[in-house]
C-alpha cells in the first residue's frame, strides 16, 4: 500500500467516499475508513440507495415497524434514508468538528422526480434538513434550470448544499452565480456565513464516456488520439471557472462577511473505460479546495498504486481548451454532449428513485401484518 490518500488530503484534496449502506455504518466500516484511509465526508444518491435497500442487508426490522404502522411507500424510503444519513452524519462528526466545519458531511438528495419544479425542491430541502436534523448534512440539488433558483433560496435560508450533475462550464458559472446569491440573501437575514457550507459536483467519467463514444464513431486516427482527455479538460477548466468567481469583487464582499466558499467537488471518478487507469480521475485532478468523493473501488486503488505528484491542475488551461476545441473541430458539439448527460443523469436518478419505490413497497407488503 502507498500513502496516496495522506499525500492527497496533504495537498487540499477532501476525500469522501461515494456509497452508504446500514450495513456500512452498522458494521464499523465507514468508522474504519475514516481512521485509516483519510475519509473525510460522505455523498449518496438514488442509485446507492436504490442499491442498498435492495440488499435487504439491515433493513428489515424497520421496514416491518413501518409496515406495521402502514406509512405510504414515500414516507418508509424518506425515514429509511434519513436514518442512514442521520447515523453516518453522528460517525463523521469528529471531523466536521476538527475541520470547522467544512468536512465531515453527508449528502442526501431531494426527490429526483421534482428536478424541474422549483418550489417542491426549496420544500423538500427544508424537509430533508429537519429531518435528519444535523449540522454536517448536505442536501443534493440537481444543477437543472430549475435547481438554480431553488439553490439560491435554499442557501439563503442557511441550509448548506451539494449541487449536483453538473456538466458543463456554463451550467457551473450558474450554479456558482446561485450560490453567491444565496449568500447574499442569507446575510440580508442576518444569517451567520460562517455556518453554510456548499460543494459543486462537477461529473467527470461521464463525459469521457459520451465524447469517446462518438470518437470511436468517427474512427480516424485524429479522433482516436483524443480519447480520455475531454473529461479531466472540462474539469480543468471548471477549476479555472472557480479560481476566477472567487477572487472577484463580489466574493471579495462576501470573503469579508467570513462567507466559505463553494468547493469544487469532483464525482463519476470511477473509470468506466478499462483502457484507462483506474486512478486516472484522482491522480490527475489535484488542486487546492478540492473535494474528490470516490465509490470504494476507486478509493482502494488510489490507496493501492495512485500516483499524488502535488497539484495536476495549475497551468494546464491552456491544454485543455485546446483538447475541447480540437473535439468540437471533428464536429462533436460540446453543448450538445453536456446538455444530453445532464438529461440522463436526471433521468437515471429518477429511474433508481422509482425502483426503489417498487423494491421497497414489495417488502412493505410482505412484511405487512396479517389481518387475522
Amino acid at each position: 500500500m502507498t500513502d496516496a490518500l495522506k499525500r492527497l488530503s496533504e495537498e487540499g484534496v477532501a476525500i469522501w467516499l461515494d456509497d452508504l449502506s446500514r450495513k456500512r455504518i452498522t458494521s464499523g466500516n465507514l468508522a474504519e475508513l475514516i481512521d485509516q484511509q483519510h475519509v473525510v465526508g460522505v455523498t449518496t444518491n438514488p442509485s446507492i440507495f436504490q442499491k442498498a435497500i435492495s440488499s435487504g442487508d439491515g433493513y428489515e426490522q424497520q421496514l416491518a415497524d413501518l409496515a406495521a404502522r402502514k406509512v405510504t411507500v414515500e414516507e418508509a424510503i424518506r425515514m429509511i434514508t434519513t436514518a442512514d444519513v442521520r447515523d453516518a452524519a453522528d460517525i463523521l462528526r469528529p471531523v466536521f468538528d476538527a475541520t470547522g466545519g467544512q468536512d465531515g458531511r453527508v449528502s442526501i438528495e431531494v426527490d429526483p422526480r421534482l428536478a424541474h419544479n422549483t418550489a417542491a425542491t426549496v420544500a423538500e430541502a427544508k424537509q430533508l434538513a429537519w429531518l435528519v436534523d444535523r449540522p454536517n448534512t448536505l442536501i443534493k440539488i440537481p444543477a437543472t434550470k430549475a435547481g438554480l433558483p431553488a439553490i439560491a433560496e435554499v442557501i439563503g435560508l442557511g441550509i448548506s448544499v451539494n449541487v449536483t450533475l453538473i456538466f458543463s462550464l456554463a451550467r457551473y458559472r450558474e450554479v456558482m452565480d446561485a450560490f453567491l446569491a444565496g449568500l447574499e440573501k442569507a446575510k440580508e437575514r442576518g444569517l451567520d456565513l460562517t455556518k453554510i457550507h456548499s460543494v459543486a459536483s462537477f461529473f467527470v467519467s461521464r463525459v469521457d464516456t459520451e465524447i469517446d463514444k462518438r470518437l470511436d464513431g468517427i474512427g480516424t486516427d485524429e479522433a482516436k488520439a483524443l480519447k480520455g482527455k475531454a473529461a479531466l479538460a472540462n474539469a480543468r477548466l471548471a477549476y479555472e471557472a472557480y479560481e476566477e468567481v472567487f477572487s472577484s469583487d463580489r466574493w471579495a464582499a462576501l470573503d469579508k462577511a467570513q462567507a466559505n466558499k463553494q468547493r469544487p467537488l469532483w464525482a463519476s471518478t470511477g473509470v468506466k473505460d478499462p483502457a484507462y487507469k483506474d486512478t486516472l480521475y484522482v491522480d490527475d485532478l489535484v488542486a487546492p479546495n478540492t473535494v474528490n468523493t470516490m465509490p470504494e473501488a476507486t478509493l482502494e486503488a488510489t490507496a493501492d498504486h495512485g500516483s499524488i505528484t502535488g497539484d495536476t491542475i495549475a497551468g494546464t488551461y491552456d491544454a485543455a481548451r485546446a483538447e475541447i476545441a480540437a473535439v468540437e473541430k471533428l464536429g462533436i458539439s460540446y453543448d450538445d454532449v453536456v446538455q444530453l448527460l445532464e438529461d440522463e443523469g436526471v433521468e437515471k436518478f429518477e429511474a433508481a428513485w422509482n425502483d426503489l419505490l417498487k423494491s421497497t413497497e414489495a417488502e412493505l407488503q410482505r412484511l405487512a401484518p396479517s389481518k387475522g
